[in-house]
């Protein structure tokens, strides 16, 4: 049978380091079980097992070292199999001790006497494996060292996976092989049809003869005609076949970045056994749902997150044996991490069975540390009170150790979750501890969004904050100082309209109801009114240029089913907007009435052929209020400028076909056109490309170094005024 993964590519380096971590993985989680109480043969075989297998690897590439700590190891589990060897805290300490030296002899960052050390140690366990040896310091699993910023990333694919999409990128090929003879049947048919129609105008004289050419033409353009509608039913059985062979293919390509979970499930269970028997506590670490896939990236930025809310439920949350024993809780307590897949959403709960938070000696702490008013922090439910455990540098610690005090775990688990377009949830639960959720998305390369149209256009709200979506009846809105409202499970929750968040125009009248966005962000919910609901999609994201800066409420771009590009809502942004709008009280009402009448704008003529370029200054300009059109070249910007009616050109400079100068100079050369505004927008900004640019008659030149939303603003204002 194959191996399970492609090695061909790896050096003898690289797999020997692939097997040491492998096999470092499986010492750590079979000596965790075994200390549990789970002394089988099989598990003692396992580690023997592993042992063995690292000290023959060593040896390959002559690392000494771990083969005499690799080799005294062993000596110790064959000893366990005997019956002769008790494997209790001390002997698994130790042990532990061993698979940390093991790994950093591999990286090398131990020496001889690190490992002189150990094998003394062992040896005189395995010699005198009765005696009471007193028990070594625990040291805890170390973090896996920062991935280099450069560094090329490695993954490891099943080879069946690269097999299914080897084949199905064979397909591709084929397919786009028979497009190639179909489109060549079309023209073949198109020239057929030139030549009918050139016979129909060359019909003159004898009547007889004129009939008869007709039917010749009648009877081929029929037999065109069934052919057409032949080759329609071919068409539409390959576009079929096509979008299932694509949807089949991104998903494989998808699949081959998730891992599961249960991959850097060995260290957690490491941790949360050292740092209990560090504090004198007793705790169980179980897992629901190990099996379930994650996204390559999310799961290497899971690891640090998940230790922090591990040592918070360990330190804050679980009690003292004896204190579990005098309220009726057993003496060992349980965390339990659960993973599911939840909406097109990664759900990670972490819960303890712990004393949970103290929300009085909360309040009180908040207080203290000025960070709310006393008489705010008495109006605050328990979620508001809860989200401060999240603010960095807070802690219920007066004072600092090595596990905790400083205010930092939780504050990194926020800022990963965000980083990744996620969010944390912190839920009390009364005498049964504390429990965090964290909702991620199941791939940062792809989106789980929900399509709304504003002004006309689509945009994108992350699934991951939103709550619902629903239809809200004018008569239901409330309204109270400048401020909009509706009830919502028996909350009231402030409106917005999106189109004023983003500073686009009021929308027409909403009807008898409005379609309203309910928007979790944090604690909070928002309602945010769009024009309507156009369904869940899942989207490739890609970044925005940097050349713009930060676009207000905007986060990212993506292209819609169609390939139309559509952007990608920032929920902080749209957060801080609403807060904002509710402190100012300056809302847009929301009126049953038409929107009067709109005048006539001022149109804008924008030629670039970078997509998402062309669509920011599309946009920004839009929204602004000038009407704007698209060219993708200087030669389509050309033909589109003959029609006329145009205020001013934007136009890049490197465009295939035409480029920039030269749309200028002719724009400036025609006698209709000479008078019309030219703006160059381009990357180039030296200043030969200036002076280049503004001799063929721009009138401005503007660098998208330097870009940004008002500058462009600013500029079109200064030539053609207001929209």
């Amino acid at each position: 049978m194959n191996p399970p993964d492609d090695l061909g590519a790896f050096s003898m380096e690289q797999l020997f380091q692939m097997e040491v971590e492998t096999q470092c993985t499986a010492l750590s989680e079979a000596l965790v079980s075994l200390e549990a109480g789970s002394a089988s043969p099989e598990l003692l075989t396992t580690l023997m097992r592993a042992a063995h297998s690292i000290k023959g690897a060593a040896r390959i590439v002559n690392n000494d070292e771990m083969v005499k700590v690799a080799h005294v190891m062993e000596d110790s589990f064959v000893l366990g199999q005997k019956n002769v060897l008790a494997f209790n805290a001390t002997t698994v300490d130790l042990m532990l001790r061993g698979v940390d030296l093991l790994k950093k002899l591999s990286g090398g960052s131990a020496d001889a006497s690190d490992a002189d050390a150990f094998v003394r140690a062992c040896t005189t366990l395995n010699n005198n494996p009765t005696a009471a040896a007193a028990a070594p310091a625990v040291v805890a699993a170390e973090a896996p060292a920062p991935e280099e910023p450069h560094a090329q990333k490695m993954l490891r694919v099943d080879a069946t996976k690269l097999d299914r999409l080897l084949g199905f990128a064979g397909e591709g090929l084929v397919a786009a092989r028979q497009l190639e003879g179909f489109i060549a049947e079309l023209q073949r048919m198109s020239r057929s049809v030139q030549d009918s129609t050139m016979r129909l105008q060359s019909i003159n004289g004898d009547p007889v003869a004129r009939e008869a050419r007709l039917q010749e033409c009648r009877e081929g353009l029929a037999h065109l005609e069934s052919a057409l509608r032949d080759r329609h039913a071919t068409l539409d059985a390959f576009s079929r076949r096509w979008n299932l062979q694509a949807e089949r293919l991104y998903e494989e390509a998808l699949s081959c970045r998730m891992r599961p979970l249960s991959d850097i499930l060995p260290s957690l269970r490491r941790l949360v056994r050292d740092l209990a028997r560090e504090l004198g506590k007793s705790a169980t670490l179980e897992i629901v749902g190990a099996d379930t896939p994650v996204d390559r990236e999310i799961l290497e930025r899971l690891e640090a997150p998940l230790s922090h809310l591990l040592r918070n439920a360990i330190d804050h949350g679980l009690e003292f044996p004896a204190e579990r024993a005098a309220t009726g809780k057993p003496e060992q307590g349980q965390i339990v991490i659960e993973a599911r897949h939840v909406g097109g959403q990664l759900a990670i709960t972490v819960s303890d069975d712990g004393h949970g938070v103290d929300l009085d000696a909360l309040r009180d702490r908040i207080i203290a540390r000025k960070l709310a008013q006393q008489e705010t922090v008495a109006r605050m439910n328990e979620g508001e009170i809860v989200e401060f455990l999240f603010l960095p540098g807070f802690s219920m610690r007066d004072t600092v150790t090595e596990i905790s005090g400083r205010g930092v775990g939780l504050d990194v688990v926020q800022s990963m979750a965000r980083s990744v377009r996620g969010s944390v949830r912190a839920t009390v639960r009364p005498n049964r501890g504390l429990a965090f959720e964290l909702r991620l998305p199941i791939s940062l390369s792809v989106l789980g969004s929900l399509l709304v149209q504003i002004d006309g256009e689509p945009y994108a709200f992350p699934l991951a904050h939103v709550e619902r979506a629903l239809k809200v009846p004018l008569a239901d809105i409330e309204s109270a100082e400048s401020r909009q409202f509706f009830t919502y499970e028996g909350s009231r929750v402030p409106l917005a309209p999106a189109s004023q968040i983003l500073g686009l125009d009021e929308p027409e009248s909403p009807g008898e109801a409005l379609c309203v966005l309910l928007l979790s962000h944090q604690t909070h919910l928002y309602g945010v009114i769009v024009e309507t609901f156009l369904g869940e999609q899942d989207l490739v994201i890609q970044p925005l240029d940097p050349a713009f800066g930060k676009v207000p409420g905007i986060s990212s771009a993506s292209l819609n089913t169609d390939g139309a590009p559509l952007l990608v809502i920032d929920v902080d942004d749209f957060a801080v907007a609403m807060e904002r709008l509710a402190v100012e009280g300056s809302t847009r009402a929301i009126r049953p009435e038409a929107k009067a009448a709109v005048l006539q704008k001022r149109r804008v003529l924008v030629v670039e052929d970078s997509l998402t370029v062309r669509e920011l200054e599309r946009k920004l300009l839009r929204d602004r209020g000038y009407d704007v059109e698209v060219a993708v070249d200087g030669m389509d910007g050309w033909t589109a400028l003959r029609g006329g009616g145009f205020d001013l050109v934007l136009t890049d400079v490197d465009m295939p076909r035409m480029d920039g100068i030269e749309l200028t100079r002719l724009i400036k050369s025609d006698a209709r056109l000479r008078d019309l505004p030219v703006m160059i927008v381009s990357y180039k900004d030296r200043e030969e490309d200036r002076r280049r640019g503004l001799e063929a008659g721009a009138d401005y030149y503007l660098t998208k170094g330097s870009f940004q939303d008002r500058t462009l603003i600013d500029a079109v204002i200064d030539l053609i005024g207001e929209p």
